[in-house]
C-alpha cells in the first residue's frame, strides 16, 4: 500500500491531499536539481549563454551605492566642524575634522534629554514594529487564506487608504488624543502606528503565495483551531516578509517626526524631536545638528548591519513567487 493510502485511512482525505501534493513538490525539487547540476560544468562552472557580471555592473552598483551613502557622509563631515568653519566653508572638505567629539560632548550637555528621548524612541519603535507585524499578519493570513462575504471589497478599501495624506487625519486624531488624556504621552504615538495598510498588503500578498492551503488542511485534521493554525503554521511561514515589515516598520517610526512633534512636545520627546530643539530661534549651530542627526543615525546603520540577511531574504521572499 502506498504512503498515500495509508495516511487516507489514517488520518482522513485532506491528511491524504496534503502528502499527495508534498510527493509531488518533493518530485519537482528533484527534477529542477537534475537541471541544475546539467546547466552547470566541472567545478560549478556556468554553462554557455551564461555570464558573471561586468565591469558596467559593478561600476554602476559602486555609483550608486556612493550616491546614497554621501548625504550620510556629508553630515559626519558637518559634525566633525564647527560653526565658524561651516560659515566660511559652506561645502566642507572631503577629509573630516577633528571636532566630532567635542561636538557630541556638546549634543549630550545639552538641555534636550538625549537619552531619555533615546529611549523613547527605542521603546515606541519596538512596541510599534511588533504591533503592526502581529496584526499585520493576522489580517494577511485572513484575507489571503480564508474564504468570508466582502473579502476583496474589504481589502480594496483597506489599500485604498494608502492614498489619503497623512497630515489630513492630524486635527481629529489631536481632538480624539485630548479627549482620552493621552497629550504628552508615548501612548498618543503608539496607538495610532499599532497597524497599517502597507503592513497588510504586504503580508496578504506574501501568504498567499507562500502558506500553501495543504499546510492548513493538515493542521485542522490534527485538531488545531484557527488561532492555533496561525501561531503555529501562519506565523513561521511568514517569518521572512514579517522581517523586514518590522525592520522597515522600526525605521519609519524611528524617524517619525510630525505627529511625535504635534502630540508630545518638548516635555517628552522622542529623538527627532529632541534634536529639533537644538536649533535656536535666531541661529542654527550646524555642526551641533549633525551630530546630534548622526548619533540618531548610529543606531539604524546597526541594525542594519545585524539584520541585513533578513532583510535580503524577506524581499527575495516577497519578490519570487510559487
Amino acid at each position: 500500500m502506498s504512503s498515500v493510502g495509508m495516511v487516507h485511512q489514517l488520518a482522513g482525505k485532506g491528511a491524504a491531499r496534503a502528502a499527495a501534493r508534498a510527493n509531488e513538490r518533493a518530485k519537482a525539487r528533484a527534477a529542477s536539481g537534475k537541471t541544475t547540476a546539467s546547466r552547470t560544468g566541472r567545478g560549478g562552472r556556468l554553462a554557455q549563454g551564461q555570464r558573471r557580471p561586468g565591469w558596467v555592473t559593478y561600476g554602476i552598483l559602486v555609483a550608486v551605492i556612493a550616491i546614497s551613502a554621501y548625504p550620510l557622509y556629508f553630515a559626519f563631515l558637518l559634525a566633525s566642524s564647527t560653526a565658524p568653519m561651516i560659515a566660511m566653508h559652506p561645502i566642507p572638505s572631503l577629509i573630516p575634522q577633528g571636532h566630532l567629539v567635542e561636538n557630541v560632548r556638546r549634543v549630550l550637555d545639552a538641555d534636550i534629554g538625549f537619552w531619555s528621548a533615546m529611549l523613547n524612541s527605542i521603546f515606541v519603535a519596538v512596541v510599534v514594529s511588533v504591533s503592526v507585524v502581529f496584526f499585520s499578519t493576522l489580517a494577511g493570513f485572513s484575507f489571503a487564506k480564508l474564504r468570508f462575504r466582502g473579502r476583496p471589497v474589504l481589502l480594496a478599501f483597506i489599500v485604498g487608504t494608502m492614498a489619503i495624506p497623512a497630515q489630513l487625519g492630524v486635527v481629529p486624531l489631536f481632538i480624539v488624543m485630548a479627549h482620552l488624556g493621552w497629550t504628552g504621552q508615548l501612548i498618543a504615538v503608539i496607538v495610532p502606528g499599532m497597524v497599517n495598510a502597507f503592513g497588510v498588503f504586504w503580508m496578504t500578498q506574501y501568504l498567499e503565495e507562500a502558506l500553501p492551503y495543504e499546510l492548513i488542511e493538515a493542521a485542522r485534521v490534527d485538531g488545531c483551531s484557527m488561532i492555533r493554525t496561525f501561531w503555529h503554521v501562519a506565523l513561521p511561514a511568514a517569518r521572512p516578509a514579517a522581517a523586514m515589515l518590522a525592520l522597515f516598520t522600526f525605521v519609519a517610526s524611528w524617524t517619525q517626526f510630525f505627529w511625535p512633534f504635534i502630540i508630545l512636545g518638548p516635555s517628552n520627546p522622542t529623538l527627532p524631536v529632541a534634536l529639533q530643539l537644538l536649533q535656536s530661534t535666531h541661529f542654527k549651530d550646524m555642526s551641533l545638528i549633525m551630530s546630534g542627526v548622526v548619533m540618531a543615525t548610529l543606531p539604524l546603520l546597526l541594525l542594519f548591519v545585524i539584520a541585513g540577511k533578513q532583510l535580503v531574504s524577506g524581499i527575495m521572499a516577497g519578490a519570487v513567487k510559487g
